[in-house]
C-alpha cells in the first residue's frame, strides 16, 4: 500500500519544483520531506528524484505518480468535505496562500478571528506571488488564495477554480516631500512621463500593471530601483530617488518625508479569494470567505464583491 502521506510529498515537489519549496509549502523540514522521498522509492522500487546541480528533477515514473497522487488527493479532499459539511462545523487544516500586502494587511484579522470562532479549524498562511497563488489552488496544494489583479490585467480563474471579489484596494501616487507634485490635489498619468520610478521587480503583477499603465498613457516609464517590500519602496522615495504606486491595503503610515497625492482616475486593483470548486460546500472555505470580506470591508472600507460568486453550503 502506497503512504498518502509520501505521496503529497512528491506532489509537492512536482509542484514546487524542490524539496525546499515542497517543505515550505507543506510546513515541514526540507529532511522531512527527502525522508519521505525515500521512504516512497523503497516501497516503490522505484528512484524518484534525481539529482540535476544544486536542485532534483523528478523522474519519468515520478511524474506519473505525482500526477495518480493528484488524483488521489483530489477524492481524499472530496471525503473530507463531506465529513466536515455533515459536522456542520469548519473543522480540519486550512491552508491558505496570500500575496503580501494581503498577507500584512488582512490575513492576521483573519486568521485571528477563525481561531476565536472555529477552534476546530488549523488554518495555516503561506505568502505568495499571486501568479503562483491560483495555480497551487488549481493543483490542490492549497485550499484557499487571496490573490488580486488590475483592470488593465484580469486575474484568469482555470477549470475547476471558483473565485469571489472580496474587496477593491485604491493605489495612490506617492513622491518625496518637496516634489513638484507634492501639493497637488490630484494627478493625471500623462503627466508623469519625466518622473523616476521605484516599482516591485520585473515579472510581478505590480511591476507588469506599472509599465502597462504608463505605457497607455504614451511613454516608456524610466525605472530606476526595484524592490519587493513595499517598506523599501517608501524608504527609496523618502530619500528623494524617484516616485511609486502603491496600494493602501497592507501598506502602513507613510514615513516621514513621503506624500501621498491622488491620481485620476484612481487606480483599482480587486482582491479575490479562489478555492476549487470541488471543495465550495466545505464549511471551513464558506467561514474563510466570509472572514475576509468582513476584514477587508473593514480595512479598506468597501467591500467591492455585491454581485461576485460565494462558497454555497447548499450547493452539490
Amino acid at each position: 500500500m502506497l503512504d498518502l502521506s509520501r505521496l503529497r510529498a512528491l506532489h509537492a515537489v512536482s509542484v514546487h519544483g524542490s524539496v525546499a519549496g515542497a517543505a515550505a509549502a507543506l510546513g515541514y523540514t526540507a529532511s522531512a520531506v527527502s525522508q519521505q522521498i525515500t521512504k516512497l522509492e523503497r516501497e516503490t522500487r522505484t528512484t524518484l528524484l534525481e539529482r540535476r546541480g544544486r536542485g532534483v528533477a523528478l523522474t519519468e515514473e515520478a511524474i506519473h505518480l505525482a500526477s495518480t497522487a493528484q488524483q488521489l488527493l483530489a477524492i481524499v479532499e472530496q471525503a473530507e468535505t463531506t465529513l466536515e459539511q455533515r459536522r456542520g462545523q469548519p473543522t480540519g487544516r486550512l491552508t491558505i496562500a496570500a500575496f503580501a500586502s494581503a498577507a500584512r494587511g488582512l490575513l492576521p484579522g483573519v486568521l485571528a478571528e477563525l481561531g476565536r470562532e472555529h477552534p476546530g479549524l488549523d488554518a495555516r498562511l503561506t505568502e505568495v506571488d499571486p501568479h503562483l497563488s491560483v495555480d497551487l489552488v488549481a493543483k490542490g496544494v492549497t485550499d484557499l488564495a487571496v490573490a488580486h489583479d488590475w483592470d488593465i490585467s484580469p486575474l484568469p480563474a482555470p477549470e475547476g477554480v471558483a473565485q469571489a471579489e472580496i474587496g477593491e484596494d485604491r493605489c495612490d501616487l506617492l513622491v518625496p516631500e518637496g516634489h513638484p507634485l507634492a501639493g497637488r490635489e490630484a494627478v493625471r498619468r500623462e503627466e508623469l512621463a519625466t518622473e523616476r520610478w521605484v516599482c516591485q521587480p520585473p515579472g510581478t503583477v505590480c511591476h507588469d500593471w506599472l509599465v502597462r499603465t504608463l505605457r497607455a498613457a504614451g511613454y516608456e516609464p524610466d525605472i530606476r530601483h526595484r524592490a519587493e517590500e513595499n517598506h523599501t519602496q517608501l524608504a527609496l522615495v523618502a530619500a528623494g530617488l524617484g516616485v511609486a504606486m502603491i496600494p493602501r491595503l497592507g501598506r502602513g503610515p507613510l514615513p516621514a518625508g513621503v506624500v501621498a497625492v491622488r491620481l485620476d482616475p484612481v487606480p483599482v486593483r480587486r482582491l479575490y479569494a479562489l478555492w476549487r470548486t470541488e471543495a465550495a460546500r466545505r464549511p471551513a472555505i464558506i467561514a474563510a470567505v466570509s472572514a475576509l470580506r468582513r476584514a477587508s470591508a473593514e480595512v479598506l472600507g468597501e467591500t467591492g464583491c455585491r454581485d461576485a460568486p460565494a462558497p454555497d453550503s447548499t450547493s452539490a
